[in-house]
Order: structure tokens, then sequence, then C-alpha cells
């Protein structure tokens, strides 16, 4: 039974009624952040009972050593961790002598919450009965402005209901955090200074190995009835944690608030951090908290704009596509090619690393169609940039000559995945950075990204896949061994045919870049094979492999296989399994699930999705029937790029079904670990499985295609699409699709087959 108490709504995520049991969850699905910070919702206010405390900053990082039983030559010597960063939400709040805690409450009612994502902010109110019997009502906003990304917000409004009542807050700053995922339990932070004045805070603290440093600050205003209070504080400090108490007498039914602002001021943007804390403090002031709040709403707004997608008669649908797209905002702006896109965002630890294939296959569709180019071009010249380090990965594992292997799990280009069989062999992860590029340009047309940065990336990834690649003198073929595809259900197997055909694409579209910049950039290529040292030789070694490559198949069933040794297995349906055993991974030993023909995600499928134009209908079809059957989607990236083939072969019921599962993912708690955090790069495979699946969108020869499709559950959709610097608007209902412009020009698009032509600022109905 998947969770179900959040409440269905169009713009927000909402919770009613205290339950313990749902805390822990219910701070992923409330985090927030602004792409430069973020944090789990948890309670401002101390409790005592089960919680994951969590505020993280963007590109702060430590490399906790590896944990491992048997050291394995080529091992990363670190697993890099995203930090939990230090809290500077927390607000100690007694009120007539007694801690607020909600675990010790006598009573707690009428608790709800609510994330509204159309202003991008979270709420927070409850009654509670203390145990010395003062009956209190409590009110508190959070947000992180969009706009100043140093700072965020927190207003906390308490009332006495029953009699008057004394109140103190205890606004503070705990710099002394541990990550919850800390492989030998070490601090990662040592506090370095803690300054006071008046009421503004500051605790200034570096990581330990990686040295960065973060003055975490704060400012308070308390008010009573509306009305600022001269409150002078209470300060108290320890070596790691610095607190200033502002007591209020309130009279039974009048309300007493604290204003906070907080947040970081980072050594990767300031060389004086307590210099950058106080500036930020002063802008903050100089708005104030409903000039923040009014910034809040207008860049939201203009998010929103551009990048909402509407369902109209399916509010569940509706709240789960946007609850993702809310949390892709938030997560990653675009302003900054130093980050990228973490599996789990602000909201949670696990996978550590900031950066995994996903970005590549899953996000870059999203935000280079909802955001300027440039930030998906921001997002590929991270790649370059760590370029040396891939190489140098390569190099740690024998191979030669400039191939490069990017990683796994990276925070700064160095591999840092702990587990041998995805280390050493989940390899794909290379192909999807080279598909990447391509798809930058298919979709954007901007071809200098190749002959200025990306061709260096493609010759050191082709170089690599012929290495990878060994000669057979049994197939007389060139294969690919031990590997492990995107099915992580199977490790160290031979030949995965979404790895060998990913492979000979990658060394094909290198040459043919290597001939395109040769032809039209002569310069540029003079310049990369003076670096790279590539010869007409070794070009013919790599189209000797390329044009040789082994695929797995079966004749009699006329699909090929995941893998050499796939028709092995005892090829039990998903279907006929008893649903007492699902999840796989936490009921069965890893030995029975590698046997097992069980398919965590799309693995040929992830292949027929990049390359759907190699196909026909026909064999995607019967490849689609054959693979679905055994997967059992435990994997966050799976749904999608089920929906979008499901909706391509008109297996409409079956498309919106993995629609709701990967939208609703994380609100509905389908794998049962949304308390670790929420799957933010699957995120963006929900925003696909509408506009690539039931809107069909392609773009082949530089036009757009479509080919509308509408699950008979909703009455209408629409999206916006940022095609090569117009806005283009689709609306999709039963028996039309209307298409209007924001643009100069007038742009052609192919729907269902046939050229229609949108003119600027006009609408077409198909």
């Amino acid at each position: 039974m998947n969770q179900d108490y959040i409440k269905p709504d169009n713009w927000s995520v909402i919770e009613e009624g205290f339950d313990a049991e749902r805390v822990k969850s219910s701070e992923s699905l409330f985090s927030i952040g602004n792409g430069a910070m973020g944090q789990r919702a948890n309670f401002e206010e101390n409790y005592s009972g089960e919680t994951f405390q969590g505020s993280y900053i963007a590109g702060i990082y430590y490399p906790d050593k590896t944990k491992v039983g048997w050291w394995k030559n080529g091992y990363p010597e670190y697993f890099a961790k995203v930090l939990n960063a230090p809290n500077w939400i927390g607000i100690n709040v007694t009120i007539n002598g007694e801690s607020l805690d909600l675990h010790n409450c006598r009573e707690v009612r009428h608790f709800r919450r609510e994330l509204n994502m159309r202003e991008g902010w979270y709420h927070r109110s409850f009654e509670a009965i203390l145990q010395n019997g003062t009956e209190i009502k409590a009110n508190i906003r959070r947000f992180l402005c969009m706009d100043l990304d140093e700072v965020g917000v927190i207003r906390y409004e308490i009332t006495a209901l029953n009699t008057a009542a004394t109140v103190v807050f205890e606004p503070y700053l705990d710099a002394g955090v541990h990550n919850e995922d800390a492989n030998w339990e070490e601090k990662f932070w040592e506090t370095l200074a803690i300054d006071q004045k008046a009421d503004s805070g500051y605790v200034t603290a570096r990581t330990f190995k990686t040295h960065f440093v973060a003055t975490t600050f704060m400012h308070n205003a308390v008010a009573l009835a509306e009305a600022e209070l001269d409150a002078t504080p209470v300060v108290t400090q320890n070596d790691d944690v610095l607190s200033m108490a502002y007591t209020v007498y309130a009279e039974k039914g009048v309300k007493a608030s604290v204003t906070k602002f907080g947040g970081y001021a980072v050594s990767l943007n300031h060389t004086d951090t307590l210099a950058g804390a106080q500036q930020a403090i002063s802008r903050a002031q100089a708005v104030g908290y409903e000039g923040l709040l009014a910034q809040q709403v207008a860049a939201w707004a203009s998010i929103w704009e551009m990048s909402d997608i509407t369902i109209e008669g399916d509010v569940r649908a509706q709240q789960g596509i946007r609850f993702n797209i809310f949390q892709l905002n938030q997560t990653y702006s675009g302003k900054d090619s130093r980050l990228n896109i973490g599996p789990k965002g602000f909201t949670g630890e696990k996978y550590g690393g900031s950066t995994y294939w996903d970005t590549e296959a899953y996000c870059i569709p999203f935000y280079m169609a909802t955001k300027d180019q440039q930030v998906a071009r921001n997002l590929l010249t991270y790649r370059y940039n760590q370029l040396d380090r891939a190489i140098e990965n390569a190099g740690k594992l024998g191979f030669t000559n400039g191939a490069a292997l990017y990683p796994m799990v990276t925070m700064n280009g160095e591999e840092c995945h702990n587990e041998w069989e995805i280390t050493f062999e989940e390899i794909h992860r290379n192909g999807a950075i080279a598909f990447a590029i391509y798809n930058y340009h298919r979709f954007t047309g901007d071809y200098s990204y190749i002959p200025e940065k990306g061709l260096e990336v493609l010759i050191a990834i082709a170089r690599f896949w012929q290495q990878r690649a060994t000669w057979s003198d049994y197939r007389q073929k060139y294969v690919i061994l031990g590997v492990t595809g995107p099915n992580e259900y199977e490790n160290n197997v031979n030949n995965n045919w979404y790895t060998n055909y990913l492979a000979a694409w990658c060394i094909r579209y290198a040459s043919e870049q290597v001939e395109q910049v040769r032809r039209a950039y002569g310069d540029d290529y003079l310049r990369i094979v003076q670096k790279t040292k590539l010869t007409q030789e070794e070009l013919a070694t790599w189209q000797k492999v390329s044009e040789n490559m082994y695929y797995p198949k079966s004749d009699e069933l006329g699909v090929y296989l995941q893998q050499d040794g796939f028709l092995d297995k005892e090829l039990v349906k998903v279907a006929d399994l008893d649903r007492s055993q699902r999840p796989l991974n936490q009921k069965w030993s890893w030995d029975r699930i590698l046997r097992s023909p069980y398919i965590k995600q799309a693995d040929v499928l992830q292949g027929f999705y990049f390359f759907e134009d190699h196909f026909t209908r026909e064999e995607l079809e019967k490849h689609f029937d054959f693979y679905e059957q055994f997967t059992v989607h435990e994997s966050s990236l799976s749904p999608c790029v089920h929906s979008i083939q499901a909706a391509v072969l008109d297996k409409m019921e079956m498309a919106y079904a993995f629609y709701l599962r990967t939208s609703r993912l994380d609100l509905d708690d389908y794998n049962k670990e949304v308390e670790e955090g929420c799957h933010i790069t699957s995120m963006a495979g929900t925003w696909m499985s509408i506009v690539e699946g039931f809107g069909g969108m392609r773009v082949r020869n530089g036009v757009l295609h479509f080919t509308p499709r509408i699950p008979k559950e909703w009455k209408g959709y629409s999206f916006k699409i940022n095609f090569r610097g117009q806005i283009l608007k689709i609306s999709v209902h039963p028996t039309e699709t209307k298409f209007s412009l924001e643009g100069g020009n007038e742009l052609t698009v192919v729907v269902n087959g046939k050229e229609v032509t949108v003119e600027p600022n006009g609408l077409v109905t198909v």
C-alpha cells in the first residue's frame, strides 16, 4: 500500500493531522531550496521524536574515506558526501517555562503543513496543549529567497489561547552537525569563529580536508501584536553553537513573533565570508520580510510562466507534475556552471555525490526546453571542465592515450563511488555524456559547443570505448565484457546490448564530428588534433570497432538480448511474482536478485528511447512487450522511459499508469524510502513523459515534430517549449491541438506527419 496522506491540490502539497510516524517522510516532501542552498522540512523548535536533520549548501562536499570490507585495486579513496551544513533554522521556543516539543505535548490538534509551489514558501500551523496546561496556536512560514539566494526567511508566531504567556524565542546557529550517512562517524566541520553584534549572529566553520569556509548567519527581530519590540537578547555560546534568547510577555490571545533572516556566505563566492554574511543581512533588512516575500512570489511566477505544465480534470496528476517541476527548479537554477544536479538535491544525503549520468540522460532535456539554452550549455561545460579528471580515472584502470571514463558519482570530476560492480562496470555512463552533446546540438542548433569544447570530450570517450572492446576470435566480432548495464540487478555480465550499441554509436558520432570540425572549423581542428594527437590510423581503428560490434540477439524471439546469458534465466514474469516479495531489493538476497530475470529499470528499452529513429515501431513494440513483463521498476528512472514508449505504441492505459507512478513516486512513496530524500533527477523524466510521451515531441533535422495523445482521464493539458529562442505553447485536447508562438519569426512544426506553420503571436488549431 502506498502512502496517501498528502491531500490532492493543484498548487500545494498539504498534510493535515500530526503523526510522528510521518515526520521523516514529510521532512523530505516539504523540503525547500533555491539552487544555492536547501533544507529538509525540519521543525524549527526542538523535536525529541525521530527526525532527520538536514541543511545543504550547493557545491560544498566532504571526501568521506571509503569503507569496504575488501579493498580492490582502482577503488576510489573516498566517497564524496553532500555535507550536512551548519543549521541556521533552529528556534527553541519556551512557553511559561516549558519547552515547546510536539513529541511531548499533551495534545496536538489542527496540525497542517503546506508547501505552496506557486509562490515558493512552506507554512506550518498547529494548536497544542503543553504539559503545563498552556494552550497555544503556532503559525510558521519559511522560504529561501530565489533572488537573494544566500538568504532564507522564517517568521514564527505564537498565540496563547487560554492564559497570558511568557514566551522565550531562542534563535540559534549550530555548526556541530553530523551526516546521517558518515562512513566513520567523523565530524566534517570545525568551528573557526563565533561573532555576535546587536541582533545579528555569525558562526564561521571550515570543512576538514576540503577546507570550504561557510559563515552561517542570522538576524532576529521580535514583535508583539505586529509591533516590533526593542528587546536585548541573552546571548549564549559554546564550541559550535550561538543562541540569542528574547523574552516576550503576551496577554491571552495576543500574538508574539520572531522573524529570522538566516543563511550562508561561502568561500566559493567570498574571500571574506563574514563580510559576505554581513552584506547578505544588510540586503535582506533593506527589503524587509514583506518585500522578500513579494520578491519570492514574483520570482516563482516568472519560473512557472515558462516551465508550468497544466493538466485539466486530474488533480493528482497535476499535483504530481508540479511537484516535480518545483523540485527541479529549487535544486538547480543554471546560474553557476560549477554546480550540477544531485540525485537527492537538497532533500537528503543518500547517494552522496552531486552528479550521476542522470543529469545527461534525464535532466538536460528539461532545462534545455524550459530555460535559456545557456543553462544546458553550463551542464555540458561542467563535464568539459572535468575532462582531465575523467582521463585520470581511466588511467587508474589501465586505459591509455587520453581515453576518458567519466565517474559514476562525482563532486569534482574524480570518481568517488565505492561499489566495484558500478564503479568499474557501469560504464554506459560515458555514453550518456556523448549523447547529451548530440542532444544539445539537435535541440538548440548551436554547433559552436562542439569545436569549442565538446569534440575533445567525444574523442576521449571514443578512445575509451575502442580500448574497452575486445576482439573475439570465437565470434569474429568486438565484444564488451564484464559490465553492468542500466539494470543494476545484473552485474558483471558480458555484452550488455545497450552498452555495446551505445559504444558503437559514440565512436561513430565522434568520428563524424572530427570530420565536420575539420571541414568547417579549421583552426579548432588543428588545435584539437595537436592537443589530442589524434591520427588517421586511430580513426581507422575506431571505425573497425564500431562496424564490427557484437549484439546479442535471439532469432527465435526476434529480440536483442539484454546480455549474453539472459535467456538462461528462469523467465518468471513479474505478474506471476507474489506481491509480498516486493520490493526485491528489500526482500531478496543480492545473489537471488542477480540470478533472477528481473529488471530494475529500462535497459534495452533505454537504448530504444535514445535511438528511437534507428528502429521500426514493430521492433520497439516487440522489445517493449518482451522486457516490460520482467521489469520491477525499482529504480526511479524506470517509469518515465516506459511511459514515453507506451505512449508511442498507443498503450495509453499503461502510459498513464507509468506517468502517475513517475510523477507521484515520492508523494505516494512507491519505493518505501522517501524519508531518505526525494528522487530529484528522475523528476525530469516526469516532464519528459508528458512532453515526449503524450505530446510526442521530437526534433528531427532541426524541426519540431509532435504526435499529441491524451489520457482518457484528462480533459486537456498544455506545456511550453523554448525552441531556439522562440517560445511555443502546445495545448492538447481530445479533439484538437493548439499551437501559439511568442517570438519574432514564424515556426514550422510537423504535427502527425503534416507541416504546420505558426505565425508570431498567432494561434493554429490542428
